[in-house]
């Protein structure tokens, strides 16, 4: 077999530790030398981030986080860490949380220590993102990875179940479009399956028990293989359509990512036949022999664990499609597997509004 790829690693320290988070938060942020910590946490996350504040020596407790990261909240963020003379960032939450950590970081190159309480997985990439005037901007830069993270399955256990299906299948989003993004290749692929396989194990544990620690350990195991994977290979059909989603419409980040899985997953399987055969097996329910195809196997994840189902139950309907149909398919990279048409992600996004059964197109 001939080889030819470039690969690029990430440069993170990952610490795994069930009822350890303030443990090793203390560490980390004692190994990068914080005097003065902004501890960024919404009002969600605000009874746990009083439980690390202890740990660690706070100059800024920051709880004004929203999602998409607006440009003016970044501003505020970035004032407010320069007045405060902050010297390390901790943020401790969600995709929002870390996304506005990054957001700082990307203009100070302060060093940040993430501590998820959500599978988002926005803390293994160095994808950044803010929304201002009606649209999202992404980008990478190695300056807003953080330089730790701080996986504890005890900190999701308050997470309600229906979020935790959302955020788990938001962290599938990142394996499956990882698998045909622009700088897709062998060892990020394989990253991105062994995150689907682990992800798609523990999710249907966590329906099963909500309690279960070590299904809970399985989904941030998957989340940061399916994020790492993600981070090098690039973002993908999914992810433009969701961003451009989010940023113009504000929808909501994990539900909408949930929805149109399927629909993206179904549009490019007849262009990447190896890939989605790999993915089929890496999300079959366990000894049972893979679904016939990919489809069928992230079907029945996801009615295992009664997913998401239709985008016009967080706001979006027909009438929104014209604002967002250019934007997608001019963001949309040109490798895609399938090629695009304005014609077929009308479509596409008619079906995900409805929440029609996504059907694939063998002549595509």
């Amino acid at each position: 077999m001939t080889l030819n790829f470039v690969h690029e690693s990430m440069a993170q320290r990952v610490a795994f530790g069930s009822g350890r988070a303030a443990e090793l938060l203390a560490d980390e942020v004692r190994r990068l030398g914080g005097q003065r910590v902004m501890l960024i946490a919404s009002d969600r996350d605000a009874a746990l981030a009083g439980t690390l504040e202890a740990a660690i020596p706070v100059a800024l407790r920051w709880d004004e986080v929203t999602q998409h990261v607006p440009r003016e909240l970044a501003d505020r963020a970035r004032k407010g860490a320069t007045e405060a003379d902050i010297d390390v960032l901790v943020s401790v939450g969600g995709g929002s949380t870390v996304g506005l950590a990054k957001a700082i970081a990307r203009t100070s190159g302060l060093p940040i220590v993430a501590v998820p309480t959500t599978y988002a997985g926005s803390e293994a990439t160095w994808v950044w993102g803010e929304t201002a005037d009606g649209a999202k901007e992404t980008g990478t830069d190695h300056a807003v990875l953080p330089r730790a993270v701080i996986y504890d399955s005890t900190l999701s256990t308050t997470l309600p179940l229906e979020l935790s299906v959302a955020s788990g299948l938001n962290a599938l989003a990142h394996a499956v479009d990882g698998l045909w993004a622009p700088n897709a290749d062998p060892i990020n692929s394989r990253t991105a399956l062994d995150g689907a396989r682990a992800l798609s194990k523990g999710l249907r544990g966590i329906v099963r028990d909500p309690s279960d620690l070590d299904a809970r350990d399985e989904c941030l195991y998957g989340t940061y293989l399916a994020s790492v994977g993600f981070a090098s290979a690039g973002s993908g059909m999914h992810h433009k359509i969701c961003h451009v989603l989010g940023g113009t419409l504000n929808m909501p980040h994990a539900e909408t990512h949930s929805v149109v899985l399927p629909y993206v997953l179904a549009y490019n399987t007849p262009g990447a036949p190896d890939q989605t055969t790999r993915l089929a097996e890496a999300l079959s329910a366990g000894p049972d022999p893979a679904p016939a195809d990919a489809l069928a196997a992230l079907n029945q994840l996801r009615a295992d664990v009664d997913a998401p189902k239709a985008l016009r139950d967080y706001g979006m309907s027909d009438d929104d499609i014209p604002a967002v149909l250019d934007r997608i398919v001019a963001a949309i990279p040109p490798s895609n597997p399938v090629p695009v048409t304005p014609e077929r992600i009308d479509a596409l996004l008619r079906a995900a509004i409805r929440g029609d059964a996504p059907t694939i197109e063998e002549d595509a």
